[in-house]
């Protein structure tokens, strides 16, 4: 499990950046609920030590993903 110290939204992309450091983008165009949804529906997140799950549109992605490209 990764120690996710910050997250952010790009117009592009959702960002991570973990405890030691390492930065790490999944963009939006990978994913069609991400990449139609509002800028509203995607401020709108939650967080878990997994992941980050999107409530309006039903959208998860886990953090470990993101460091396996």
């Amino acid at each position: 499990m990764l120690n996710v110290s910050k997250i952010w939204l790009t117009d592009t992309g959702v960002w991570i950046r973990t405890a030691d450091g390492r930065e790490a983008c999944e963009p939006f165009a990978r994913y069609p609920r991400l990449l139609h949804a509002s800028e509203k529906e995607r401020a709108n997140y939650e967080c878990s030590p997994y992941g980050i799950h999107w409530p309006l549109i039903d959208e998860d992605l886990c953090f470990d993903g993101f460091l396996q490209r």
